[in-house]
């Protein structure tokens, strides 16, 4: 098994590769998110232990730029992140930005471990496919959307509606159903908040560009189809 550690401290860096050599790992050390970057690229790692605070380049690459820039180019191995920081914010940053787990200093050689076993248990990661209609395309795991190149902003909650309606493309999805995924069945607000953010998600992704691909089926809830032309329904 071939792992690759990044860490700038030279002593930490020695002591993880002594330590998980000596369990039979092959294991490469990257003391900059730069070299981590392309060393990601030019190898096929098994796992990759990354630490989020990285000081070292110029300028520093911390971690979870390089676990975002090896997820963008296809690195499909299994990231564990190591940092001293344990605030719930960054946990879910690093997540969100394609690692598997987080394991917060200080920590025991044994846990780190078990935490890689686990991980090469689970296997590569696979990568969501980009969803489609149209000009329009939504990148799952690097919560990104564009049209025709062009990158449009969303919240997180247009996000979520957007992606949902674009894996049922073409199909009615019930305004219950939409409220049950993006926020959960036992919403008891205004259900009204829809149409908010629908319209919101229009004024984003349609009439900026002359498209109609969100649609309202009126009495039953919502579709995305592949429109080129026309203006939104109301």
């Amino acid at each position: 098994m071939r792992m690759l550690v990044v860490e700038d401290s030279a002593k930490m860096a020695a002591l993880l590769k002594k330590g998980l050599q000596r369990e039979g790992y092959a294991v490469d050390v990257a003391s900059s998110g730069t070299d981590a970057i392309w060393m990601a690229g030019e190898c096929d790692y098994d796992v990759i232990v990354l630490d989020i605070i990285l000081e070292d380049g110029e300028p520093p690459v911390d971690g979870f730029t390089v676990c975002r820039q090896i997820r963008a180019s296809g690195c499909r191995a299994p990231v564990l992140m190591v940092t001293a920081r344990g605030a719930v914010n960054d946990r879910v940053r690093g997540l969100d930005t394609g690692a598997d787990d987080y394991l917060t200093k200080p920590f025991s050689l044994p846990e780190l471990l078990a935490r890689v076993r686990a991980l090469l248990r689970r296997g590569p990661v696979p990568r969501s496919p980009v969803l489609r209609v149209g000009d329009l395309s939504l990148d799952p795991a690097q919560r990104s959307v564009d049209r025709g190149g062009t990158s449009i902003a969303l919240t997180p909650t247009e996000f979520a509606l957007l992606e949902y309606l674009m894996r049922h493309q073409g199909a009615v999805v019930t305004r219950e159903t939409l409220i049950a995924h993006v926020w959960d069945f036992a919403f008891d607000g205004d259900p009204r908040i829809l149409n908010v953010y629908l319209r919101s998600l229009r004024e984003k992704v349609d009439r900026p560009f002359g498209r109609a691909c969100l649609q309202t089926v009126r009495g039953v809830g919502y579709r995305i189809i592949d429109e080129t032309v026309g203006t939104a329904a109301n």
